[in-house]
């Protein structure tokens, strides 16, 4: 993997960059779509490449280990070939859900043994065998497993926990250096600092996480239910000391508005569930501000979905039309608001890119910070 830097914004941390990967380009900033299962949700991969026209989707470890499983995936030539998808590919370590099955695991210095929540079965997931899944998976960028600490968190608690997530950093970062991909083409591991809310462990831990010198880096534990400002506070932290030259990913954030904040404050890289999770009920993000289509105010403007959007749904359909169908109970109703979504995301990261390449960018912030913030 390589990465250029072709712009940065004069009056803050904001850059323009590409991601080169065997299965193509990423231009930076990015917003990478959630496929938690081999599949973005209520959404065909002809309408992501050709409506969306996302560059790089995520897939989730623990949910492909379980469902459909490495053999399944091994069989099929990787998870490219087997959703269909010829663009490159995001995996998560498993390590976000190690945190959110708190109930249904146990936690030591050699890894995690969790439940299933399918079946109930028992698992066990080391750091080598976290790198062995991702390798068996094929995601063309492949994270190190961590341990996302809640929030709040006690100090001890959060350097304790940081403390382990860098010595399963040195055993992922061993692992995937004496394995290989398993496609024919190479793959890339990205560490993940930690250190929850406190500023000298998030030092400590993105110094820890540059040392290892690996292609990218990313910053996880965030977006966990701390106040806004604190997550802005961290992120900067934390992306005055990775290095530039390498690409930086905010994990799990966030809403228009977080994306355009951290953007401003060196972040690269974002995914999160919220477009396509909000749009199954309901919510519909557009450059003016939040619309909730259920609302009966919307029963009799049959203006387009979004007037500013340029997919077939915002061209074609009203937002009367898609409130009938959302309160019908139709499935067209989630699958328009994903299509939507998406896009708007996509959008809106391009633009920022735009601007950034422009030297314009802080200008357009500001008013679009207000603007996709608003109710409608």
């Amino acid at each position: 993997m390589k990465f250029t830097l072709k712009a940065c914004d004069q009056y803050s941390e904001a850059r323009a960059g590409l991601i080169t990967t065997d299965h193509g380009s990423i231009e930076t900033p990015v917003f990478m779509p959630v496929g938690t299962a081999a599949t973005v949700k209520a959404i065909h991969v002809k309408d992501l490449e050709e409506e969306v026209k996302a560059e790089i989707i995520l897939g989730n470890t623990y949910h492909l280990y379980l469902r459909p499983g490495l053999g399944i995936l091994q069989k099929a030539g990787g998870i490219h070939r087997f959703m269909a998808w010829k663009r490159p590919v995001l995996t998560d370590s498993g390590g976000y859900q190690v945190y959110s099955l708190a109930e249904r695991r146990k936690l030591d210095d050699d890894g995690v043994t969790f439940r299933s929540h399918i079946d109930g079965s028992s698992h066990f997931f080391s750091p080598e065998k976290a790198i062995d899944i991702q390798r068996a998976i094929g995601a063309d960028i492949i994270m190190a497993f961590d341990e996302c600490t809640p929030y709040p968190c006690e100090y001890k608690y959060a350097e304790k926990s940081m403390k382990l997530t860098h010595d399963w950093l040195k055993r992922c970062c061993k692992q995937f250096d004496n394995t290989g991909g398993l496609y024919g083409y190479k793959q890339s591991l990205f560490p993940i600092v930690q250190g929850s809310i406190y500023k000298d462990l998030r030092e400590v831990s993105a110094n820890f996480v540059s040392e290892c010198g690996r292609d990218g880096n990313a910053i996880g534990g965030l977006s966990v239910g701390e106040p806004t400002d604190i997550m802005y506070e961290m992120t900067a932290l934390v992306c005055s000391i990775l290095p530039k030259e390498k690409p930086r990913y905010l994990m799990g954030v966030g809403t228009p508005a977080n994306i355009i904040e951290c953007i401003a404050l060196g972040v690269d890289m974002f995914d999160c569930v919220m477009p396509t999770r909000n749009a199954r009920n309901g919510m519909i993000f557009t450059r003016e501000g939040i619309i909730n289509i259920r609302n009966k105010k919307w029963e009799n403007d049959f203006s387009p979905i979004d007037p500013d959007g340029d997919t077939f749904a915002d061209q074609t359909y009203s937002r009367a039309y898609l409130r009938h169908l959302f309160i019908a109970g139709e499935m067209l109703g989630p699958m328009l608001a994903t299509l939507h979504n998406l896009r708007f995301y996509f959008r809106l990261v391009k633009e920022a890119r735009q601007e950034i390449l422009q030297n314009s960018f802080a200008n357009w912030k500001k008013q679009m910070v207000e603007k996709v913030s608003r109710r409608l």
